[in-house]
């Protein structure tokens, strides 16, 4: 997080730098438009085709998930329902979206081991700093161009895309560890660890599955089948078969812990 502090630092500086006052005036603007961008977004509630979770409608998906939230140490996070046949799974603020794809495909534990992903990032503040770094991104995108456009000097062209392309690099390694991350909370907080690993494979022979039919690779934890998507040079999630070994490892790694205090 740091890191991609001082590359944002460095590509204002930059701005700065080549444009002198008018950088300044730039930067100043940019920052403060990527700010009120922010505070928009963090107000912004669910909307279009979510239900709120009632615990009379499915009372072990509702206990499981408050449960592993006092495990957590957090409050009961919201929970809503999408309305979408495809899995998927995510969360901001304090709430956890499932959409019912996920009851498809998955059994109770596994699906309790999919929100406990969620809870995952929720602990960690994810919920707070995806969000923020994603302005960063477009602060670097909105500089590297004024500097590409105004300047017309190739060394500092290429500086402030080196400077973009090393905040998305940092980026992604990031996300991939906050993955990770929320990954090893989940098998803490799971009454039976092992239903995760078991939800990422159900997940994987799902979209293995469909896009063989559909003759398209498909992204990690969210697919988009049928719909367009975005191509992305540099993936900021890891691969289910990175995610289901590093399970494996902590799991193995537990278990060694446990038979030496034994």
């Amino acid at each position: 997080m740091a890191m991609l502090f001082i590359i944002a630092c460095l590509e204002v500086l930059l701005a700065v730098i080549a444009l002198a006052e008018l950088g300044l005036k730039i930067s100043l603007a940019a920052l403060g438009a990527i700010a009120l961008l922010y505070l928009w977004a963090s107000t912004r509630d669910v909307g279009g085709n979510y239900t709120p979770l009632q615990r009379i409608e499915m009372p072990w998906l509702y206990d499981g998930i408050a449960e592993m939230a006092r495990k957590a140490g957090l409050p009961m996070p919201r929970v809503y329902l999408l309305d979408d046949y495809i899995p998927t799974a995510f969360s901001f603020k304090n709430t956890i979206v499932l959409s019912l794809g996920l009851f498809e495909v998955l059994d109770p534990d596994e699906i309790l081991a999919v929100a406990a992903h969620e809870l995952g990032h929720i602990k960690s503040g994810d919920t707070k700093t995806f969000p923020i770094l994603a302005c960063g991104r477009y602060l670097m995108m909105g500089l590297t161009a004024v500097l590409i456009v105004l300047t017309r000097n190739a060394p500092m062209s290429m500086a402030a895309l080196g400077l973009m392309g090393l905040y998305e690099v940092t980026r992604a390694n990031f996300h991939k560890e906050r993955e990770f991350r929320a990954d090893e909370t989940a098998l803490r907080l799971l009454e039976t660890p092992l239903s995760l690993k078991r939800a990422l494979e159900e997940l994987k022979y799902y979209e293995d599955l469909r896009a063989g039919i559909k003759h398209r690779a498909l992204p990690s934890i969210e697919p988009t089948i049928e719909r367009k998507q975005r191509t992305q040079i540099i993936e900021t999630h890891p691969s289910y078969d990175e995610r289901v070994l590093r399970i494996l490892i902590e799991i193995n790694r537990g278990n060694m812990l446990n038979h030496r205090m034994e």
